[in-house]
């Protein structure tokens, strides 16, 4: 019977087997082209091994960006100012989100619905419809070319604010009213109720925003003209030029497992986290 029950689990084995070598070959193809010279990925001669140029390739994307043939900024420049937009676009979204949330549900205003569902109506807008009005604002307060401009527009969040209301919505309202009779106020129930049995959802979206300010390609391009704003995303396609002949291909296989590293890093250490915020409600 036990036999049989391991048998019966092989499909599903396999399928997920096989998903992750799908997923993870181009991955895996990148970290070896990184490692070879540039006239054996030209010729179409290499091989599924590890070259001995890893150092060099490296060095090379980090320091310059730039090959033989195309030339580009330095990946740490590149990934600097990704790592600026992916936690700027983390914290204020989540910021402005549970504050927003912590507003709607538990103070009572005229409107308080109104500016809720107009929030929410937002979510049906797509990006590219609000982005040209949003350019057009953010370029006439001269913010194109700087941080603001880059991070201001993208740190509200519909989503968010919509995922923290349906959260605050369960705390039960003993517990507001027992806050209230020990004499907190609205401020010391949110730092000292609210904040901490919030911590996994915070943590959860947190990784979920990091990952999209991270790749965020269309804003950035829209916004930046010049090479020392360009983020990793951008430069990575910059860097693959006009045409395969010329194109450094180990230098842009260097540069993308370099940026795949913080992402992982950070999906990787808070997952314990984003899977409780995901699943669990501790309260």
């Amino acid at each position: 019977m036990k036999h049989f029950r391991q048998l019966k689990h092989l499909p599903t084995h396999f399928y997920l087997i096989l998903g992750v070598i799908v997923l993870a070959f181009p991955v895996y193809f990148a970290l070896v082209g990184s490692t070879w010279d540039p006239g054996t990925i030209a010729r179409g001669e290499m091989p599924l091994i590890p070259g001995r140029h890893a150092v060099e390739n490296y060095l090379q994307a980090w320091r310059t960006g730039s090959g033989e043939r195309v030339m580009g900024a330095p990946v740490a420049t590149m990934m600097s100012n990704s790592l600026f937009l992916a936690l700027a676009i983390s914290v204020g979204k989540i910021s402005i989100s549970i504050i927003s949330a912590f507003a709607v549900v538990f103070f009572r205003f005229p409107g308080r619905m109104l500016f809720f569902w107009t929030i929410f109506a937002s979510l049906m807008l797509p990006v590219e419809v609000r982005i040209i009005p949003t350019f057009r604002i953010v370029a006439d307060l001269g913010l194109v070319n700087t941080y603001w401009g880059l991070t201001l527009p993208l740190i509200a969040s519909a989503t968010a604010t919509f995922l923290f209301r349906q959260f605050f919505l369960a705390i039960p309202d003993e517990m507001v009213e027992a806050a209230k009779m020990d004499g907190a106020g609205p401020l010391r129930f949110f730092l000292d109720i609210v904040l901490p049995i919030s911590r996994t959802s915070i943590a959860a979206l947190f990784v979920i925003m990091f990952v999209y300010g991270w790749n965020q390609f269309l804003w950035p391009l829209l916004m930046t003209t010049s090479r020392d704003m360009n983020t990793i995303v951008m430069g990575l396609v910059h860097m693959i030029g006009t045409g395969e002949a010329q194109t450094d291909w180990h230098i842009i296989m260097a540069a993308t497992i370099l940026a795949l590293l913080p992402p992982t890093v950070v999906v990787i250490a808070m997952q314990k986290w984003f899977v409780k915020g995901l699943t669990e409600t501790e309260k």
